[in-house]
């Protein structure tokens, strides 16, 4: 350290007296030396300033880059969100996709499991596979509402097929469960179509008393994944023939049916089930096709850090079906109004709702008697007669109701079809209307105004 430099740290802080030392200042030139320190510790200084206020003016550009980025993303994916009538409430939700392709490159799903979708003609996906589907991936808990015929089979058994990666001889990892036996066996052919080629065994339950003969603890190893209805699951349950402490995925489908009280309802043995599957890392989602309170109040207290997916309005028909009110007068000219359908012509196939067996019967009847192909299902028929009446229903484009219940729609229209709906009325069908009128409004078809105005039923 020269004297200079000595001098500038001693001094650092002190006052100079020039009025009373000027002499003395300027023997020992220190002006001069005043000046240079100045000088130096300006340039010094500003050297110093200029490259912090540089960086910060980088970290901050850079922040307002990504923040501008992040907004236009958001902005993108409210897009597709309000598009396709995507509602969603939860944390930390993915994005939707819209291509099947970005399961692929995004979420590893089997570039087979890609060909056999393709292979059935699914290439876009439907709304709530959009958004279900990157939830489930993530291992989110969810709860996904949308219309009957809307895709959410295929939305829960792409995250499986992906999730299980491949067969393995570690038990049942992954439990669908239905309410009824026709629900079970449309997925399980879905599961085995879509797992093609893969080897996933995918097993679907039997007669109870069948299936306990069938399956021991030892067979769980021979299966990957598992469809049933509950009662069957339950009662292999308690003969200890199941073993589910290895499933990884609990998928409920129709939940709302599951949650329905009285006998119909299955809230003992759903609770049976979800006990039973006791392995930490399980995961459930519930799918339904309406928004029962009891499912939501549910899932909020039980499912962690619930997501919940709703497609369009609550409880409201699908899109993709034209519906139509006919006023037919009295109960007789229902008749009448079928007739006329059918002699205008109309592209077949079509399902005929009436409010009792015995009115299923009759018309029956009458239609066999004109020579038109027709067939009856009730529940004073045996399953295997029902079975014998071979209507697929996945493409029903026509459905005609004596009395109105939106379920019904959701046969017609499937898997992106378009249908047409048609539900007649009479004098003492007006205190339904409004409830009616305001469903299909919401699907976007036209209502007389006089009808949204009647009042409303309290119950």
């Amino acid at each position: 350290m020269d004297a200079f430099d000595l001098f500038r740290k001693l001094g650092a802080g002190a006052k100079f007296d020039f009025k009373r030392f000027g002499k003395d200042a300027e023997r020992f030139k220190v002006m001069q030396m005043l000046s240079r320190m100045f000088t130096e510790g300006i340039l010094w200084t500003s050297s110093a300033d200029r490259k912090s206020r540089g960086l910060k003016e980088g970290r901050d550009r850079d922040k307002t880059s990504m923040k501008r980025l992040q907004h236009l993303h958001q902005e993108k994916v409210n897009r597709v969100r309000t598009q396709h009538r995507i509602n969603v409430h939860g944390c930390d939700v993915p994005d939707p996709v819209c291509t099947f392709s970005e399961l692929l490159s995004e979420y590893d799903l089997n570039p087979r499991v890609l060909q056999n979708l393709s292979a059935a003609g699914l290439t876009v996906p439907t709304p709530i596979q959009m958004q279900a589907i990157p939830l489930m991936m993530h291992g989110r808990e969810l709860l996904a509402c949308a219309p009957t015929g809307s895709g959410k089979t295929l939305a829960f058994c792409l995250p499986l097929l992906t999730h299980l990666k491949q067969p393995a001889n570690l038990g049942i990892r992954a439990l669908v469960i239905s309410p009824t036996r026709e629900l079970a066996s449309q997925t399980h052919r879905e599961l085995v179509r879509l797992s093609e080629g893969v080897g996933f065994r995918v097993h679907i339950l039997d007669k109870a008393s069948m299936a306990a003969k069938k399956y021991v603890p030892s067979s769980n190893k021979k299966s990957d994944i598992l469809i049933s209805t509950p009662n069957r699951l339950v009662y292999l349950l308690k003969q200890d023939a199941l073993d589910l402490s290895s499933v990884e995925w609990l998928v409920v489908d129709e939940s709302d049916k599951l949650f329905e009280d009285g006998r119909s309802g299955f809230r003992d043995q759903l609770a049976a089930v979800f006990q039973a599957c006791s392995s930490p890392r399980v995961r459930r989602a519930l799918y339904s096709a309406t928004c029962a309170p009891d499912v939501e109040q549910w899932c909020r207290l039980n499912l962690d850090n619930l997501v919940s997916v709703n497609i369009g309005h609550r409880n409201s028909a699908v899109e993709t079906v034209e519906q139509e009110l006919l006023f037919v007068g009295t109960e007789n000219g229902k008749l009448l109004a079928v007739r006329d359908i059918i002699k205008k012509g109309f592209l077949p196939p079509m399902l005929v709702f009436v409010q009792s067996i015995d009115r299923a019967r009759e018309l029956f009847h009458e239609l066999v008697y004109e020579g038109i192909n027709v067939d009856i299902i009730h529940a004073d028929r045996t399953q295997q007669q029902a079975r014998a009446c071979k209507l697929p229903t996945s493409s029903v484009c026509n459905v005609v109701l004596s009395i109105f219940v939106y379920l019904i729609l959701g046969r017609t229209g499937r898997a992106g079809r378009t249908g047409r709906a048609v539900t007649f009325f009479t004098e003492e069908d007006k205190p339904l209307l409004r409830s009616i009128a305001n469903v299909i409004k919401q699907a976007g078809c036209p209502v007389p105004g006089y009808m949204v105005g009647f009042k409303k039923i309290h119950r």
